[in-house]
């Protein structure tokens, strides 16, 4: 019986003096780490959805009837202002200008003769002006043939690009109909809508007269070389999206944008004196973001934050949150509200070094 109870109180020592460490180590584990916002200026680029436009972009359209005759140009060819493009069949049109050619003639001798009548006295002077008169009529006929005829001609109205035919040669073409598009590829202008607080923070943060650069990220996900400038904002919201639409200028020397093309504009916006905090201090209930405030007693308080905007692994607070506040940065999950923790404060520009996250 007493080697029993020996034996019995040998192991309860063991144990007290295994578990001993392992309550020290459990206890040195659960000191948590906290810091505090990081308050500065900063920069953050904001990415919006855009749309590519040529600064010029028209229709080119028949203005008379008749067939098409002639394509001087291919789909896709660079063409300079004032560049034959198309011919309509010009027969028709020249007999009209011949036609108006004559009668022009005819009423100038007409008018010559009536002015000898009249200088001696032959004929009154009432007849002059109606001879005037004809004459007139004749050289509007003749100048108005002289138009049709050189519509028959559809020349660039500029430098540009042709799209692709709506019409082949020999097609009949009404007055009016498309021939093909045309675009001036110089400069682009990029669309790209913007919210009303975005808007808001925009015009408060920039001076007047003052442009802001942008750059353009492009379908393949890499940076259009040439950076633009924000240029025009539209008159007025929609009231369906509560959106307003920007419009970025972009130099465009080797032709690589066209219009139609898709992107996003990557613009930098200013924040003086954010309040920012690491991502992973954050949790979520009801889509709505938390973090743990450590009190002076050591307690946590779980506590609401609004998110202004957002870094790689960083947040900037709008509100919920002061400079001087403790907040938990690890262990969130370990922990619940109320509960009194140990802790270690970790200065908020090492944790932020500690992210490899930079604030411009």
């Amino acid at each position: 019986m007493k080697k029993i109870l020996m034996l019995a109180g040998l192991c309860a020592l063991f144990f007290h003096t295994s578990c001993e460490p392992r309550k020290k180590e459990k206890e040195a584990a659960t000191e948590f780490l906290v810091t505090s916002p990081l308050k500065k200026d900063t920069l953050i680029t904001k990415e919006y959805v855009a749309q590519v436009h040529s600064i010029r972009h028209i229709e080119l359209r028949a203005q008379e009837r008749g067939y098409l005759q002639d394509i001087y140009v291919d789909e896709g060819q660079f063409v300079k202002k004032g560049q034959l493009l198309f011919r309509i069949m010009p027969k028709l049109y020249k007999a009209e200008l011949q036609k108006a050619k004559a009668e022009a003639d005819f009423a100038e001798i007409e008018y010559k003769n009536t002015k000898t009548l009249t200088d001696t006295d032959v004929v009154a002077p009432n007849e002059l002006a109606m001879a005037k008169a004809k004459l007139d009529k004749a050289k509007a006929e003749l100048a108005l043939s002289g138009v049709h005829l050189q519509f028959t001609e559809i020349r660039a109205p500029f430098d540009g690009i042709i799209d692709r035919f709506h019409v082949r040669q020999g097609s009949y073409l009404e007055e009016g109909e498309l021939l093909t598009n045309m675009s001036d590829n110089s400069k682009m202008w990029v669309y790209y809508n913007v919210t009303e607080a975005e808007y808001l923070d925009y015009m408060s943060q920039t001076e007047k007269d003052d442009s802001t650069a942008v750059n353009l990220l492009m379908a393949n996900n890499r940076i259009f070389e040439q950076p633009g400038v924000v240029e025009t904002i539209e008159a007025d919201f929609d009231n369906e999206t509560g959106n307003i639409p920007f419009r970025a200028t972009f130099p465009n020397p080797k032709g690589l944008l066209r219009h139609g093309e898709t992107g996003s504009i990557l613009m930098k916006v200013p924040f003086k004196d954010a309040l920012i905090i690491p991502q992973k201090a954050t949790f979520e209930i009801l889509s709505k973001k938390f973090v743990f405030v450590v009190g002076n007693d050591g307690r946590v308080k779980q506590k609401e934050i609004s998110v202004k905007a957002e870094l790689p692994h960083l947040f900037i607070v709008d509100k919920g949150l002061s400079v001087n506040d403790n907040i938990l940065l690890e262990g969130i999950r370990m922990v619940k509200d109320g509960e009194k923790i140990a802790y270690k404060v970790e200065k908020p520009k090492e944790v932020v070094a500690n992210l490899e996250m930079y604030a411009e």
